[in-house]
């Protein structure tokens, strides 16, 4: 009789680094391995940094700004801290 080990690897939300159970049904979560919860903070996040911004969504250099700001949520790149409430003039990254 045979026996065969089924290996399941599990990913790791990068970040709360909590194993990550079930994929947001949102297709935008696929960019990150990210938990639900911390999706669904970031998403709220999100619009909170659009509405303090004035980001409008429609111009590439608000779309760019918007994706440092999640990329830094996530973890993945310095410099950015908190939304600076300067609605006057979005930033020129």
């Amino acid at each position: 009789m045979a026996v065969t080990k089924s290996w399941q690897m599990t990913k790791t939300c990068i970040k709360c680094g909590n194993s990550i159970e079930a994929q947001p049904e949102d297709p935008a979560a696929d960019k990150y391995p990210a938990c639900a919860a911390c999706w669904k903070e970031w998403t709220t996040y999100a619009i909170m940094v659009m509405n303090e911004m004035r980001l409008d969504m429609s111009l590439p250099e608000h779309r760019k700004a918007l994706r440092k700001y999640e990329r830094a949520f996530f973890g993945l790149e310095k410099g950015v801290a908190e939304v600076q409430k300067n609605p006057e003039k979005p930033p020129s990254h």
